[in-house]
């Protein structure tokens, strides 16, 4: 089937864009420049985008800079773009100019196009849809909006769901006693209440950072224009642009304190990526936990059971992986790598403006959607269905034979480590052993060995 094109000019000259395209020649050469990865800006950005368009030309039209009717028409436009709709007018590779100047002509030609067909009125994708900004203030604008979207409505539900189901977990495994491990090796005992309050603790404190650092993602350098100092933008869109997004998401949304420093720098976004980071190390650790705790069934800990999910191997019958904490751990390490791309990206700015915008946008709001989908996935898939091996962790805590550190007080470092010694090397519970090689009552050994008591405070 062949294409039908139109030809359509600027100041290169003339090109053929397709037919039905609504973007024109800005976008088409972009194309045609930027043939890299096949990678596309994130929906989540041109929405973003989309609304910031929305807003200033709300605010333009009440400031009298663009006429009533074409405001209306533009804000409509932009509108249904910020509700999902046209998705596959937005081809530009993430990998293009470092300003995103490709990406903003893209949406500034394809609101005019879809105003003009609403509304019969001739719009300009510079002189109307982006009247006031530029793109180095919608871009970083854009990059936080969306940040801050994700940050609110995706991930921070994503962790407190994750952080509902370790605590109802963590209730049916109160008192139950298991032998607690530094190095992998068999350590003094511990609950599986007091291990779980870990991985809470560790939510707890990436909830605490991710909400202090979205406080400074809601300051946005729009109306900063070229360079910070606001060329050709009236003072009081900025204003009135941040009050219309601000009631259009719930968001807290003001004009950024430094417009030259949220252009020029983006050390914000770098923050964010820094504690999506420290998250992804969290999620790495209680992914290893559980893998852990899983292993087995008879050769390994066998402590704790996932739930089965598929087959584990294409040439083991009867195999079973703990494939969602595997899965996770994947995405942990896809964050971990995005933060470096984003550090990187986040120092390659040159006096006024930063240069690897996309890039940076791209990846940060690719960790904030990993980060939210694996919490849900290790939340419903993986901790929900956990099922505890009280007979094996019995078993294991009777052998322990780091119980015999209860001792210490008693009879002493050294006959202490006698007894622990024999006792592993006889494969006999420390408490037999120690009866044999202390004067100490079965009584008495009963209550310094008793391994819940060992789990308080103060012992």
């Amino acid at each position: 089937m062949s294409l039908k094109f139109r030809v359509v000019q600027d100041g290169f000259g003339d090109l053929l864009v397709p037919f039905d395209a609504l973007y024109g020649a800005q976008t088409q050469r972009a194309l045609h420049n930027f043939a890299i990865s096949g990678l596309r800006m994130s929906p989540e950005f041109i929405q973003a985008m989309a609304l910031i368009k929305v807003a200033a030309a709300e605010a333009n039209g009440m400031l009298g800079h663009i006429p009533a009717k074409r405001a209306k028409a533009i804000a409509k436009s932009a509108n249904a773009i910020a509700c999902g709709e046209h998705a596959d007018q937005f081809p530009v590779d993430v990998f293009q100019t470092g300003s995103g100047t490709s990406t903003n002509m893209n949406l500034n030609e394809v609101i005019a196009a879809l105003a003009h067909r609403q509304s019969g009125l001739a719009i300009h994708p510079n002189d109307d849809v982006n009247y006031g900004q530029s793109s180095n203030d919608v871009v970083p604008s854009s990059s936080l909006l969306a940040s801050a979207l994700l940050l609110n409505r995706v991930l921070l539900p994503s962790i407190k769901q994750l952080r509902a189901s370790i605590s109802r977990k963590a209730r049916q495994g109160r008192g139950l006693v298991k032998t607690g491990r530094t190095h992998l090796m068999d350590a003094m005992p511990i609950t599986v209440e007091q291990e779980l309050s870990a991985w809470l603790a560790q939510l707890d404190s990436a909830v605490a950072r991710l909400q202090d650092t979205g406080k400074r993602l809601l300051e946005l350098p729009l109306g900063g224009t070229a360079v910070g100092t606001g060329v050709n933008a009236d003072p009081k869109m900025t204003v009135l642009a941040c009050r219309h997004l601000a009631k259009a998401t719930g968001l807290r949304i003001r004009p950024a304190r430094n417009k030259f420093e949220s252009m020029a720098a983006q050390d914000h976004l770098v923050e964010l990526s820094g504690q999506c980071n420290a998250l992804a190390v969290s999620l790495m650790k209680i992914a290893n936990d559980l893998r852990w705790m899983n292993s087995g069934p008879l050769t390994g800990l066998a402590e704790a059971e996932l739930p089965a999910l598929q087959a584990g191997s294409s040439i083991m019958p009867g195999k079973v992986n703990p494939v969602i904490p595997e899965a996770v751990a994947m995405v942990c390490a896809q964050v971990m790598g995005n933060h470096a791309t984003v550090s990187i990206a986040g120092q390659s700015g040159s006096f006024q403006l930063n240069t690897m915008m996309p890039v940076i946008a791209y990846n940060s709001l690719q960790n904030l959607k990993l980060l939210a989908s694996a919490c849900g996935h290790l939340a419903e898939k993986a901790i929900d269905g956990l099922k505890f091996n009280k007979a094996r962790m019995r078993e294991a805590l009777a052998r322990n034979p780091m119980l015999v550190t209860a001792l210490n007080p008693v009879i002493g470092y050294e006959k202490a480590a006698q007894i622990a010694k024999r006792a592993y090397a006889e494969n006999r519970p420390v408490i037999d052993v120690a009866k044999e090689m202390t004067d100490l009552s079965l009584a008495e050994l009963r209550v310094l060995l008793d391994p819940a008591r060992l789990t308080t405070k103060g012992v």
